[in-house]
């Protein structure tokens, strides 16, 4: 996510030009970013009609976005399988989630009173603090003042049917963003001189330049979360973009904890070559099980699953060998990575292991984003130089690399 990254990110790409000798950007075959936060700055909304990328995905994090991401898909319009081949579309694709940076801000009520955050025999307040101090490490045992400075916590009974009717009234939106992260300090409460030149035109709820306190949310709490928002996509067959930083063993091993029963056979090669030639059936192709059914939107009819159909990990930072193990034949759901300038590049050792990276995905689960919160000419510009980067590694000619990463992003979000 967003504003903390992009606050290091200041320059911006430059776009073909006369005087660059890059081969010109073919915008016109579609321009598509997975993920992004333009909602974090609602003052750059007004420049996405201006903008050459086709369609922003654009996710929701916590409570002060919920309303924001499905305004402006209203006011921008919602894409459709047509309107990714038009050259005229400029469409928002909803995504409704709660980050883990904010995931502490959730609890389970459905948790028995020997293990509930929130004791219910306690008064909200009282439970409030029990809460804060389960989900917190190190526990603020002693800091009143931190806990006090935090929203009362909201129940998952209120959330998820609230995350269940988001999704229902946008038939193409996707779940995100969610996942996990080991790394993240929440920010300290607002001093009065530091509220008092807070940036107005950012959204309330995010770090914004604020110091770090020592304080993280323990990963099983964070866990607990994206669990419960999975499930709700893989029973409504959405797509997700899943957010994992320090945290790749961890969000793999939930991941996988989600479809255990349901893997895919995996054939031997030996037995194969015993299959009769013309008879073989591998069980690998994508909604077969469904025949190919759509929704009046375009999007696939997948059965209901504990597990999301379709899975983007967001600005993917794992290595190699992590990339691998998300391919493996066995696992029913398709993998996606999705790669950004603003964080794949942002660091020299991020930089450096990229193009192995990218090499070692296959062509077909490759997407672009920004994960930037302002919309405009520098989010066009950071989506460029991620699709040139990318094409180059793969040694792709620029304009078939653009319409291999469209038709990606197609079946990422219709399957």
């Amino acid at each position: 996510m967003c504003q903390d990254h992009h606050e290091n990110t200041n320059h911006t790409p430059p776009r073909q030009d006369e005087d660059n000798n890059l081969e010109p950007f073919p915008w016109d075959i579609g321009i598509f970013d997975a993920h992004c936060h333009p909602t974090d700055t609602m003052s750059s909304v007004a420049s996405i009609p201006t903008m050459s990328a086709r369609v922003l995905t654009v996710m929701s994090t916590r409570a002060d976005d919920q309303d924001l991401v499905p305004a402006l898909a209203s006011s921008h319009g919602i894409p459709s399988v047509e309107a990714l081949t038009s050259p005229t579309t400029h469409a928002i694709l909803p995504a409704f989630g709660w980050h883990p940076w904010f995931s502490h801000h959730l609890y389970d009520d459905s948790l028995p009173a020997s293990s509930a955050t929130y004791p219910a025999s306690l008064s909200p307040s009282e439970a409030k603090l029990a809460h804060y101090k389960s989900v917190l490490t190190p526990s603020p045992e002693e800091d009143d003042a931190f806990i006090s400075s935090l929203p009362d916590p909201l129940p998952l009974s209120t959330y998820l049917p609230q995350l269940r009717s988001r999704l229902e009234s946008h038939p193409l939106s996707l779940v995100g963003e969610v996942g996990l992260d080991k790394g993240f300090r929440l920010p300290v409460p607002w001093s009065e001189p530091a509220l008092s030149s807070r940036d107005a035109g950012l959204t309330p709820g995010g770090r914004e330049g604020r110091w770090l306190s020592p304080y993280r949310v323990a990963l099983p709490h964070q866990t607990a979360i994206l669990v419960a928002q999975l499930r709700v996509a893989g029973e409504l067959g959405r797509a997700c973009s899943v957010h994992g930083v320090q945290a790749h063993g961890a969000l793999f091993d939930a991941l996988s904890g989600m479809w255990k029963g349901f893997e895919k056979e995996v054939v031997p090669r030996r037995k194969q070559k015993l299959v009769a030639e013309g008879a073989e059936d591998w069980g690998d192709d994508e909604g077969e099980e469904e025949g190919g059914e759509r929704t009046r939107e375009g999007r696939l009819v997948v059965a209901a699953r504990p597990y999301p159909p379709r899975i983007c990990l967001h600005s993917f930072s794992g290595p190699v060998q992590v990339v691998r193990q998300y391919l493996h034949a066995s696992i029913p759901a398709r993998i996606f990575f999705s790669f950004s300038v603003a964080i794949n590049l942002a660091t020299e050792g991020g930089a450096s292991k990229f193009p192995d990276v990218v090499r070692a995905c296959p062509d077909d689960r490759i997407l672009v984003e920004s994960d930037l919160h302002v919309a405009g000419e520098r989010m066009d510009g950071m989506l460029e130089e991620m699709y040139r980067r990318i094409c180059e590694i793969k040694g792709w000619g620029l304009r078939d690399g653009v319409e291999r990463i469209a038709r990606n992003y197609e079946e990422f979000v219709f399957g």
